[in-house]
């Protein structure tokens, strides 16, 4: 029977990502009555489950980006030997039943999840373009809700923008009162949630020696930088190679 699995020993070499997308999560989203077009409450779970995942799913991802219902982690280290197979499947079944705790939802919840092979330099234009697709998402989830709002039906909306530019989706929004660049950093430009090692002058009772200890405490930044940026480039260099 072994023989017939033939991706089981598929295996992948660090570095490398793991991007994990909710499966139909607009019908969870219905099912939950989540705030349009975005809901603070369902950001806030996606990050718990990011650092969730960081902590507690015994993976060690460095850190994970989120937006909407995506989560992208990248490793330095491959758990399962770096299985692509039980690295996918157990990536994603941790992911949803982390966010299935933080919802306290009785729905099922699901991600599909990818293997992506990195070097330290692709982290840079990966997280920039996932950054780039937050910000479409961001647009584009503005400009359908204003829209079914006004009467349209979800589908109409969706066809009504279909091919429409980013300038003039922003223009269309700016019209109606809304500003999309002053809206939620989170919204825009997603969040990273990332272990740091900081040290702490302690006392040892026994020795009456004061003693520098280091430990690890998660980080959360609904403000990233633009990676596009200097200072967004210089995070993630730091973060893909410990510099």
């Amino acid at each position: 029977m072994e023989n017939r699995e033939l991706f089981s020993n598929l295996a992948i070499f660090p570095p490398f990502f793991v991007r994990l997308d909710g499966r139909a999560f607009h019908r969870l989203s219905r099912a939950l009555h989540l705030q349009k077009p975005f809901d603070p409450a369902f950001h806030a779970s996606m990050t718990a489950v990011c650092r969730r995942l960081l902590t507690e799913s015994g993976l060690s991802p460095v850190f994970a980006y989120t937006f909407s219902d995506e989560i992208s982690l990248f490793f330095l280290t491959a758990p399962f030997s770096g299985r692509v197979e039980k690295i996918d499947s157990v990536t994603a079944a941790c992911a949803a039943s982390a966010l299935t705790i933080e919802l306290g939802c009785r729905v099922p919840v699901a991600f599909d999840a990818r293997t992506i092979l990195a070097t330290a330099g692709f982290a840079v234009d990966y997280l920039i373009q996932r950054q780039n697709e937050a910000w479409r998402n961001h647009i584009n989830a503005y400009c359908q809700h204003a829209l079914v709002q006004e009467g349209m039906s979800p589908r109409d909306a969706a066809a009504a923008l279909q091919g429409i530019p980013s300038a003039a989706m922003h223009e269309m929004m700016f019209a109606r009162g809304v500003n999309l660049a002053a809206t939620p950093a989170w919204q825009r430009r997603g969040t990273l949630v990332y272990r740091e090692i900081t040290g702490k002058e302690g006392y040892n009772p026994l020795t009456g020696e004061v003693v520098e200890t280091t430990r690890s405490v998660v980080r959360v930044l609904d403000e990233p930088p633009l990676f596009s940026a200097p200072e967004g480039r210089d995070l993630v260099r730091s973060l893909t190679t410990g510099a």
